[in-house]
């Protein structure tokens, strides 16, 4: 299994943090603008499948609360990050504020590096103007954001995804919004066990975690706390922390996206879902405070007729198949904190699930499947040409992997791509497991 280190952008507004994101990404991920201050949050991109980029807003006013927790951010990406890139626009002169940011990084003790963004302008200040920061020239880069400039020579000191050992130990995050009851969850997961070997809080990267043991297995339970408030512009409503929910979901083997009963419909849960998948980390969808269900008043999410002899809880399940419906193979369970119904079934999911992140398949039962599926349905493709998918190999687990390999594969449309994996799941149904594809042509 890979480890992607993660890679923190820091700095003032206008500096060029986005542009640099998008200019890695190869795509426009963040948005950009002339206006200072245009990134409100956090933006995360997976790198070349390398490593993790994370472009921070930028430090503004600190006596404006929401500019306040926007330097928490700043905070949280250094204490989170493996590299910190300090980014300062290259024709101007640093001020006390760019100071700050660069000691604050140095402090940490990661490796840091000075990114002096638009040198096309023609008008970039040389190198000694910016000594005075700490950092030191043979880890200082001119780059452009623009037009490309500098980016193969900072690109080669970024580090790359990296294997790690195989340990025994099963790691479950619980991913939620706030508020959603993970803290709760950590708790009552903690009383089921047979034992408690540990409990410690504050780690670098502010994520409470506990150690149990279920089943002869040692199982490490990591709760993402620490969630601050944003500020009076979004009153009421706490700022998700992605950094540590990234870093959580990097570590874990297993998520559990914790939705609230009685507010399933965010969109926020739709991402978290997407990233977890995205990461090849087995899920389990956990619907907590379901206890609240059983008084309350069946209601139709989507406006259909209401179907006599049904329940609150049948109605929110069938909400949630709707609008997850690019997880059919994720488990969901109902659980409540106040009654610890259904808690030890996560765990029992969670020991399935790894096992199935773990399966191999031979490659001779893969290519009966794909020969099926070929004489089932047969990909289409342009007037004189179709894609013809020869034979499959499985290249790796943690997620499991598989390499398909043909001619013209480039038009296979998505839809059979779909139906291919539909078609390895009918008999290998990896429970909770995304599973990943990749298409090449032979020459």
């Amino acid at each position: 299994m890979k480890s992607k280190p993660i890679v923190a952008l820091i700095g003032q507004t206008n500096a060029g943090k986005s542009s640099i994101l998008n200019r890695m990404a190869h795509k426009n991920i963040a948005i950009v603008a002339r206006e200072e201050g245009t990134t409100r949050d956090n933006v995360v991109a997976t790198i070349d499948d390398s490593f993790i980029l994370i472009d921070t807003a930028g430090l503004k006013d600190p006596t404006d609360d929401f500019e306040a927790s926007i330097q928490d951010q700043i905070l949280d990406a250094i204490d989170t990050a493996d590299i910190i890139l300090v980014v300062l626009d290259s024709t101007k002169y640093f001020d006390h504020r760019d100071a700050k940011i660069a000691k604050d990084a140095l402090r940490s003790g990661k490796e840091v590096f000075l990114v002096l963004n638009k040198c096309d302008l023609g008008e970039s200040l040389p190198i000694t103007e910016f000594r005075a920061l700490g950092i030191a020239p043979e880890k200082t880069f001119y780059v452009s954001a623009t037009t490309g400039q500098g980016f193969n020579a900072l690109r080669e000191i970024l580090p790359k995804a990296k294997m790690i050992e195989k340990n025994d130990k099963l790691k479950i995050a619980l991913i939620g919004r706030p508020n959603v009851g993970k803290s709760s969850l950590f708790n009552t997961l903690g009383k089921k066990q047979q034992a408690i070997v540990s409990s410690r809080q504050g780690t670098t990267r502010d994520i409470n975690r506990m150690d149990v043991r279920y089943k002869g297995r040692d199982v490490e339970i990591l709760d993402t706390a620490g969630l601050r408030k944003p500020g009076k512009r979004e009153v009421g409503i706490e700022k998700f922390s992605a950094i540590r929910t990234l870093a959580a979901i990097e570590e874990a083997n297993v998520c559990c996206l914790l939705i609230d009963s009685t507010e399933p419909h965010s969109k926020l849960d739709q991402s978290l879902a997407g990233q977890i998948v995205e990461a090849g980390k087995g899920i389990i969808m956990v619907v907590t405070k379901s206890d609240l269900l059983e008084n309350a008043e069946p209601t139709n999410y989507y406006g259909e007729e209401n179907i006599k002899n049904r329940t609150a809880a049948d109605f929110l399940l069938d909400a949630l198949e709707k609008d997850f419906d690019f997880l059919p193979y994720a488990p969901v369970i109902l659980t409540s904190s106040e009654t610890g119904a259904n808690a030890t079934q996560i765990f029992e999911l969670a020991l399935e699930i790894d096992v199935a992140r773990h399966t191999e398949i031979k490659t001779s039962e893969l290519n009966k499947i794909l020969a099926a599926a070929v004489v089932e349905h047969a990909p289409a493709g342009l007037k004189n040409t179709r894609p013809k998918p020869k034979y499959i190999v499985q290249t790796d687990t943690c997620p499991p992997w598989f390499v398909v390999h043909g001619h013209d594969l480039e038009l296979l449309h998505w839809s059979w791509k779909r139906y291919l994996e539909r078609k390895i799941r009918e008999k290998y149904p990896f429970v909770g497991t995304p599973i990943m594809f990749s298409y090449r042509n032979e020459k």
